[in-house]
């Protein structure tokens, strides 16, 4: 299974009519600074089509004719992606002091009757995970505190 980043797009038109620039300061060299117009206190309007109208005088203002039609602009906001624990996995893993990755071995659920007692001491011990299976442990558990090097 693959997951994605998940992503949030924005659809932002110009104006055709020119935006008044805001007082220039040393520090801006445009004529719209970009400090000004954080101070300006103005709500986002959004539409079903998720038009953002206040980002507009950031875009570069071009001298149009009435009849045509404004440019579009789109805007990718990607969120970043927050890896989940694969919690049968959790529960069935740990990590020892060193590093290591250990599990229980199968066998000692049921039946217990009919296997000796020296049998069901050895089942009852940890054992580390082959090295060839750590990548998929780790895949499972990604924020594992694992020393790679074992």
């Amino acid at each position: 299974m693959t997951t994605m980043a998940s992503s949030t797009f924005f659809n932002c038109t110009s104006l055709s009519t020119p935006v008044k620039p805001l007082r220039k300061t040393p520090s801006c060299t445009s004529s719209v600074c970009l400090s000004q117009f954080a101070k300006k206190s103005t709500p986002l309007n959004l539409s079903s089509s998720h038009n953002i109208s206040v980002f507009s005088p950031l875009l570069p203002i071009t001298i149009s004719s009435p009849n045509r039609k404004p440019q579009s602009l789109t805007i990718v906001a990607a969120k970043g992606y927050k890896m989940k624990t694969h919690k049968a996995s959790a529960k069935r893993f740990r990590v020892t002091g060193t590093g290591k990755i250990v599990r229980r071995r199968a066998g000692k659920q049921h039946l217990l009757r009919k296997k000796n007692a020296k049998r069901r001491t050895r089942l009852s011990k940890v054992l580390q995970v082959d090295r060839c299976d750590y990548n998929n442990v780790i895949g499972a558990l990604p924020y594992l505190k694992v020393n790679r090097s074992n």
